[in-house]
Parts: C-alpha cells; sequence; structure tokens
C-alpha cells in the first residue's frame, strides 16, 4: 500500500513509530480499585501482548492509556511527553484501537465507515479520504467489499473493516482489545495473520489478548496482569517456559 507521496504503509510505520509507557497508573470505580499501580514500556515498532484472567484489568488499562478513562494517578508518555495535559481527541488520532465488538456503522458502506475518520477528523477532503479508504481495505483484503454494507460480510471481515478503519488515522500505536474473541474461530486465524503483519511492519502495539500462541510468537514483550497489578512481565520464551511467579505459572495451565 502507498499514500499519496508514494510511502508504504510498512515504511510509514518505521518512520512513525513512537514508544508507549505508561507509570504508576491507577484507576478506581467507586471502592472498585481496577488498576494498582500499573507500569507499561513498549519500545518504538515493538509489540506487547498483555494476558491475565478475565477482570484483571487489561482492557481498562487500554482505555486509560487512551484516554478512554481518565487515570485517578499516574502518568502516560508517547515518545517520551507526557500527553494527559493534551487534548484527549489529539492523543486519540495518534492512537488506532481495535475493539473486541466491530461498533460499525450499519447504514454506510464499508469504505464511507473507514473514511469517515480521516474525513471528518484528519481534514481530508471526501475524495481523499475516500481513495485511503480504499488503499486500507486492500491492506486487509476486502477492497472488493467497499460499496456493500457492513450487515453483509462476515464477523471476521467486519473486524477486518474495523483494523483497516483505525490504519486510515494514519495512528502512531496500535490497540487490540480481545479483537478475536467474539469471532467464530474459524474466523480468527486471518484476524492474528493480519496483526502479526502489522507488527512485522513496524508498528507500536499493545494487544490483549487470550490467544497464547500470538502472544507467544509474535510478540516483543509479554505482560501478565492479575487483580489491577502486573504481575510478571518479559520475553515471551521467558514467560511461557520459565514462569517466575504461581500466579502466571497457574493461569498458563489453565490456557495452555
Amino acid at each position: 500500500m502507498t499514500d499519496t507521496t508514494g510511502t508504504t504503509a510498512a515504511e510509514a510505520a518505521r518512520r512513525e513509530a513512537v514508544s508507549l509507557t505508561g507509570t504508576d497508573l491507577h484507576l478506581s470505580f467507586g471502592k472498585n480499585h481496577v488498576l494498582r499501580g500499573i507500569d507499561i514500556n513498549v519500545d518504538a515498532g515493538t509489540t506487547t501482548t498483555v494476558i491475565g484472567p478475565s477482570g484483571s484489568g487489561k482492557s481498562t488499562l487500554l482505555r486509560v492509556l487512551n484516554r478512554l478513562h481518565e487515570p485517578d494517578r499516574g502518568d502516560i508518555l508517547l515518545d517520551g511527553r507526557s500527553v494527559l495535559r493534551d487534548n484527549p481527541d489529539e492523543l486519540r488520532r495518534r492512537i488506532g484501537m481495535v475493539f473486541q465488538h466491530f461498533n460499525l456503522f450499519p447504514h454506510m458502506s464499508v469504505a464511507d465507515n473507514v473514511a469517515l475518520g480521516p474525513h471528518k477528523l484528519r481534514g481530508l477532503g471526501k475524495q481523499e479520504a475516500h481513495d485511503r479508504a480504499i488503499r486500507e481495505l486492500d491492506v486487509v483484503g476486502l477492497a472488493a467489499k467497499a460499496d456493500v454494507r457492513p450487515t453483509n460480510l462476515s464477523g471476521g471481515q467486519q473486524q477486518r473493516v474495523a483494523i483497516a478503519r483505525a490504519l486510515a488515522m494514519d495512528p502512531q500505536v496500535m490497540f487490540f482489545d480481545e479483537a478475536t474473541s467474539a469471532l467464530d474461530p474459524e474466523l480468527v486465524k486471518g484476524i492474528l495473520a493480519l496483526m502479526a503483519d502489522l507488527a512485522t511492519q513496524g508498528m507500536t502495539m499493545v494487544v490483549v489478548t487470550h490467544e497464547m500462541a500470538f502472544a507467544r510468537n509474535v510478540a516483543d514483550n509479554v505482560m501478565f496482569m492479575d487483580h489491577g497489578e502486573v504481575v510478571e512481565t518479559g520475553a515471551p520464551e521467558q514467560m511461557f517456559t520459565d514462569a517466575k511467579s504461581d500466579r502466571l505459572r497457574s493461569f498458563l495451565s489453565q490456557v495452555i
């Protein structure tokens, strides 16, 4: 894929990749302390997978890093610079997020879903935004479906459109929040392969997932959370073959 300057998506991802750091992040909902002093460091152009049992705070962490929830305490840095005083909308232009559910507009074509953000938020003209949408749909293998409505697509195809929509905003970082958990098993492989391709291109990514093979084979770093805390973090091989904590060993024994 190339943009209007002839730059490929892979080249753009490597050029624009930035580091992401969260330090001492806390968040409570009433008396429920969901995040308890989370530290996360994602080097530019690397992939960190976040694993752990349901209810451990993984998805909430992504929402705090994207400022969909404001932290009670702590700091968030992109490329070494704190973003907590910035307009949250500006931060979300730099961070693409793909959710478990696709959240596509059913009354709009696939191309219009993808073009909406670049046109409304990035200020691209309608034709330029449409051209970008087609290029990103081509990346996810759905350029031929540009004119159809999302309801006429399979779940896996809809998730591909959601990924194209995020990529069309030219993000510097991508978040994936259980992007395959709502899909039928036969559709999961294609989405994971697409995510792996983005990692290979050098996109900075944080991936919350229950797919242990992806975490082990694609990630540069794995972070295990439980009860709102980071229990253990490290390289995939160390985490999966030489876990230090009883909590991680117990978790892996149940999911592998």
